[in-house]
């Protein structure tokens, strides 16, 4: 504490005392002692002028908002209370926060005064609707808006859009680091069960034949191989194993049993026995089930006729017909899952075995075919199943979020946060969408930071520049400037 701060201090004690002392005894001598004490004060302390506090103007205009009484970024619409029953402050039209810094504000006395004082020199004014006009001096145009400065420093970058920090803070601009990762949107589509047709064998004759007799075998049953069948009577066949008979030698004979489609344990027995069979056994060519049952007996059977048909399910085949406009993501090889709708709560993995090489012109799809393991044999042939293939790459890739990207149709774009309110447009080359995320082929790296909120502003903001920058290198000045800047 310094000396004439202890001495102030000490004679307004002694004063106060003092007139306390003095209103007791002499009521009349008050107001004197206290204009003495007045005097021995100004004596004492240096001769110091309050610096004048500046008047806070008045909240003027309608209620805009309402905002939280303690300072916190909490608004309201209507009155609202906090928690602990406190109201909200009416914000008025007047004590709103402009988007614009307070030295940027266009068309009040502050621009020129800046210009003047060396800090930032305004170049020109451009219109507040992007519209390339501009003007040399502060203006409104038809609707009233002020004109927006243009200052020295952002016209030399032409690469760089710059807002004002106030502006990027209220239109809510966010930004995320670019990084890599994996890319992959799922195709959905619905599929059909199918069995698989390179496991699938049909049992008939060569030859007109007649069916003498069938096994208790039927549609719908397992099968193994060499299992009997039908058993049926063939004239031709029967020419045929008495010519192996009389000519034991002539391998002319066995061919033409061979060729007629007589299964080898009955060549074998002919040329044992020596006899011609009355009717010869089919026998199941391989594991299974009936497809289809055709032999009844009795019947005759012509040449080629279906008499079983017997497929091995162990593995199925489901065709999927993607659309045109998801096909160029497809790739054989790819991880497919399927969801039959006759089993809830059940999955398959497959992937993707064949892209058929044509386009059905009505549908405009491809159909798609995968191969699925099905050894319980739950899986049947017709079932519906739902299918999803995993496209895009399975290794890491430069991506983005899709908010960040602006397509304008002929161009894709990307804003660079280059911090400090500056943002820098940059073409970009897209490539696999999914999860949110859009791979980029080229122009962005790894550790950027790009615009995800509020850019479509920012894009103006930079189509804007180009307009400008498409106008003469330095706006007009003088009298005729006057004249092209007035309003319209």
């Amino acid at each position: 504490m310094t000396r004439s701060a202890w001495l102030a201090g000490t004679l307004a004690a002694l004063a106060t005392g003092g007139t306390g002392y003095w209103a007791g005894q002499h009521g009349d001598a008050v107001p004197a002692l206290v204009e003495r004490a007045r005097t021995e004060f100004a004596h004492w302390m240096p001769d110091r002028r309050a610096a004048p506090v500046p008047a806070t103007p008045e909240a003027t205009g309608p209620i805009v908002y309402y905002r939280h009484p303690d300072g916190l970024p909490d608004y309201a619409a209507e009155p609202k209370r906090t928690p602990d029953g406190r109201e909200y402050r009416a914000v008025r039209a007047s004590e709103d926060v402009r988007f614009d810094d307070d030295a940027a504000v266009a068309g009040s006395a502050q621009a020129p005064a800046v210009a003047a004082g060396g800090a930032r020199r305004v170049r020109f004014y451009r219109n507040p609707m992007g519209l390339p006009d501009t003007s040399p001096v502060p203006k409104k145009d038809s609707m009233g808006m002020e004109y927006l400065p243009v200052y020295e420093d952002e016209a030399g970058d032409e690469s760089t859009v710059r807002i004002p920090p106030g502006k990027v803070q209220r239109t809510g601009v966010r930004s995320e680091t670019v990084e890599r990762r994996v890319v992959s949107r799922p195709v959905r589509v619905p599929g059909t069960l199918q069995p698989d047709e390179r496991r699938i064998t049909v049992v008939s004759t060569r030859s007109d034949a007649f069916v003498d007799r069938v096994e208790n075998v039927t549609v719908g049953d397992v099968v193994r191989r060499g299992q009997p069948l039908v058993e049926v009577y063939s004239p031709e066949i029967n020419a045929a194993a008495a010519q192996l008979i009389a000519n034991p030698g002539f391998d002319g004979s066995r061919r033409r049993l061979e060729n007629l489609n007589v299964p080898a344990e009955a060549i074998a027995e002919m040329e044992r026995t020596r006899k011609v069979p009355a009717a010869i056994m089919w026998s199941s060519p391989r594991d299974g089930v009936v497809l289809e049952r055709g032999a009844i007996e009795g019947m005759k059977a012509p040449a080629g006729m279906v008499l079983f048909r017997i497929a091995d399910l162990s593995r199925m085949w489901l065709l999927a017909d993607v659309p045109e406009h998801d096909l160029g993501g497809v790739r054989v090889g790819q991880a497919v899952t399927v969801r039959a709708r006759a089993l809830p709560g059940r999955t398959f993995a497959g992937k993707v075995d064949v892209i058929y090489p044509q386009l059905n012109r009505e549908t405009r799809t491809a159909r798609v075919r995968v191969a699925l393991a099905n050894p319980d044999s739950v899986l049947l042939a017709d079932m519906y199943a739902d299918v999803e293939i995993a496209t895009g790459r399975p290794e890491p890739v430069v991506a983005v979020p899709d908010d960040a990207v602006i397509d304008t149709g002929d161009r894709q774009v990307v804003l660079l946060d280059k911090g400090e309110g500056r943002f820098e447009p940059r073409p970009v080359k897209l490539g696999v969408r999914g999860g949110g995320h859009v791979e980029i082929r080229d122009g962005v790296e790894a550790g950027e930071r790009v615009v995800t909120s509020a850019n479509f502003l920012i894009d103006a903001e930079s189509n804007l520049k180009a307009a400008l920058q498409g106008l003469s290198a330095a706006p007009p000045t003088g009298p005729q400037a006057a004249v092209e800047g007035a309003p319209r």
